[in-house]
């Protein structure tokens, strides 16, 4: 930490996972997906490839609007696992320089309005 001149400090608010989450987007904001419309599957952002969260995980089915993910596995389907909410104004603030705003923005309209658990 003495390299980089940060100053350890603790989270003065250990509800609050926001700071976390968007370290974890700024590390691997290439492995971004957003919610589809039908509600069922996910969309790499970058590759437009069609993904679903695992069922181990924990947010199987609380289908999150975009999630950052570690590890792509392939079976019958592509599943992510490892996976993270994030705030998708998060990806233009840790990857302007990998996502275009527009891009972004465009997904924000073709979300769809409720979010279907099953």
């Amino acid at each position: 930490m003495e390299r980089v001149e940060i100053i350890p400090e603790s989270n003065p608010s250990p509800n609050d996972t926001d700071p976390i989450r968007k370290a974890i987007t700024a590390g691997f904001f290439y492995n971004c997906a957003r919610l589809q419309k039908s509600s069922e599957s996910y969309t790499t952002i970058k590759c437009q490839q069609t993904v679903h969260i695992h069922p181990s995980s924990s947010l199987h089915k609380e289908n999150p609007k975009y999630a950052v993910y570690y590890e792509l596995m392939l079976t019958s389907r592509e599943f992510i696992r490892q996976v993270v909410e994030i705030d998708d104004k998060w990806l233009l603030e840790v990857a302007l320089h990998y996502y275009k705003k527009n891009k972004i923005e465009d997904a924000k309209r073709k979300m769809p309005k409720t979010i279907k658990t099953k």
